[in-house]
């Protein structure tokens, strides 16, 4: 069934999108990330411009994210005040993120720059989860003792402090609500909540529990998410309202079945078929930015005789 898309000014497969959108709440109820940095890409493969895909899945997230927070919400495992201080970075870098999308995209620039801040960005973090989640494997098989239940490092020495009592935990307030800018940046430029790198930013960084980390990032892309879309409607006109309705139907309902799918797993087995995930999404964006095209076509301009 053919649907024209406004802004993207082409036609599209409707049940595909819904298709993708159900596939990306899936893993946003799952692994609590936002499934931008899985949308966006697809979006791209099936000829949305990278602009409006960027613009559009924001908005997608919004409704993908409230349907998994509220199934974590349930299950108490959202940490609300820490939330509210990501939150507050991710606003500020949600603003900085947009008026810099403004620019690129007045320059000429924005498809070339969401293509290769993708290939980085999920290369690098893809890497280094598919690393951590293999030893943690490797180690849950050797020994069944337990460590420390938190890692102190330098960061943990910054000022401001408050304590978390829902997270267990006394730390800077500048930490969280930098990751939190961050992850806002991530939203307006790249089109993504920002989960695969705020995941392990909270557990690595902040050393949350695993049982929490889910709800509480989903919380805060929700809010992040919503003031992109926004700001991307009202300042660069990239959010197409038809394609955003079919993904915010699809990803409703694939977020409630990914969170029950989320607690089968142990935390290293789903951050290692996230990284999977992500590592394998940028392999396919660097391999259609660098290989040759399959139709290749040239200009030439003629000399008057």
């Amino acid at each position: 069934m053919q649907i024209y898309l406004p802004i993207a000014e082409m036609s599209v497969d409707a049940l595909a999108i819904l298709a993708m959108g159900g596939a990306v709440g899936f893993l946003s109820g799952m692994f609590g990330v936002g499934g931008g940095f899985l949308m966006t890409p697809l979006l791209i493969f099936v000829g949305v411009p990278p602009a409006v895909a960027v613009g559009t899945q924001a908005n997608q997230l919004v409704a993908a994210s409230v349907s998994g927070v509220l199934a974590h919400w349930q299950r108490g495992n959202v940490d609300v005040k820490l939330g509210l201080v990501m939150l507050a970075g991710g606003v500020f870098g949600t603003t900085l993120g947009v008026w810099v999308f403004g620019i690129l995209q007045r320059l000429g620039q924005i498809d070339i720059t969401i293509s290769l801040t993708y290939i980085f960005f999920l290369g690098v973090i893809g890497a280094l989860m598919l690393i951590e989640s293999a030893r943690a494997m490797l180690r849950r098989r050797r020994t069944a003792t337990r460590g420390k239940l938190h890692h102190h490092i330098w960061l943990h020495g910054l000022p401001l402090k408050m304590r978390f009592h829902r997270s267990k935990l006394y730390i800077s307030a500048l930490l969280p609500a930098a990751i939190g800018a961050v992850g806002g940046l991530l939203v307006a430029i790249m089109g993504i909540g920002g989960g695969f790198l705020l995941v392990p930013a909270m557990i690595y960084l902040l050393n949350m529990p695993t049982g929490l980390v889910a709800g509480t990032s989903l919380f805060q892309i929700i809010f992040t998410t919503a003031v992109a879309t926004l700001l991307q409607a009202a300042t660069n006109q990239t959010v197409d309202v038809v394609l955003a309705m079919l993904l915010l139907v699809g990803g409703v309902i694939g977020a409630q079945f990914g969170t029950k799918a989320g607690g089968l797993l142990r935390g290293e087995q789903a951050r290692m078929l996230l990284a999977l995930l992500v590592v394998s999404v940028a392999g396919k964006l660097a391999w259609d930015l660098f290989s040759r095209p399959a139709d290749v076509f040239s200009i030439v301009v003629g000399t008057p005789g």
